[in-house]
């Protein structure tokens, strides 16, 4: 069968100051240390007025190590993806200490994936006062 990259449907919910894990996987499982994995914004535009902006990824892996100077500076040293289990085809990755400027949808990309799934989007909500019972 096809490998296809698989995030997860259900929103990960998470208060300031938590450590996250944004779940994204391939199935089957797929060895992917030595492909490219770009996680990023996709709801993040490029700013009009600066011409020189490129894409800037919230973690970037590329050659079997991460890319940090693509990296945009608020997540600098906030993220992780877990490497031993890359061989297994997890490409979670770990985002330290967040933010309600967190908050948003990303997206785990692996572009040389031969495959028609090669993206999945996980969503990241970020509050004070998150609601988790408010059907009681």
């Amino acid at each position: 069968g096809e490998v296809v990259v698989i995030g997860s449907n259900l929103p990960i919910i998470a208060a300031p100051g938590d450590d996250v894990i944004l779940p994204c996987h391939l199935e089957p499982t797929f060895d992917v240390q030595g492909l490219t994995v770009e996680w990023s914004k996709p709801d993040l535009k490029p700013d009009p007025s600066d011409r020189l902006s490129r894409v800037e990824y919230v973690h970037l892996y590329r050659d079997r190590q991460e890319v940090p100077d693509m990296k945009m500076a608020s997540y600098f040293r906030r993220t992780e993806l877990f490497m031993d289990d890359m061989k297994h085809g997890n490409i979670s990755l770990k985002i330290l200490n967040v933010s309600e400027e967190d908050n948003g949808r990303y997206r785990c990309f692996i572009p040389k994936l031969r495959s028609r799934v090669k993206a999945a989007v996980v969503e990241l909500v970020v509050g004070e006062e998150i609601c988790l019972f408010c059907f009681f």
